[in-house]
């Protein structure tokens, strides 16, 4: 008997999960309307908020340090890349 409610609160949730992930997945691809995109091109809504900095940086450090992590800067510090 027990086993028979542990199999059913299993598909229960399984069967939740389910549907919470495939109601997520209907959001992907939906289009951004004209009245949206003047408040998600502000400066506060970017992942960087001045990427003109951020680039000199990256340059920066992957011209100083000889190993550099997921900005795709290649060689060592030596200049000789």
């Amino acid at each position: 008997m027990k086993s028979q409610v542990g199999k059913k609160v299993y598909r229960l949730a399984l069967l939740f999960l389910a549907t919470t992930a495939l109601s997520a997945c209907s959001a992907i691809g939906k289009k951004v309307s004209a009245f949206e995109r003047g408040t998600l091109s502000k400066n506060g809504m970017q992942l960087v908020g001045a990427p003109k900095e951020q680039a000199s940086m990256n340059h920066m450090f992957a011209a100083r340090e000889g190993s550099v992590g997921g900005f795709g800067g290649a060689g060592g510090g030596c200049g000789c890349n």
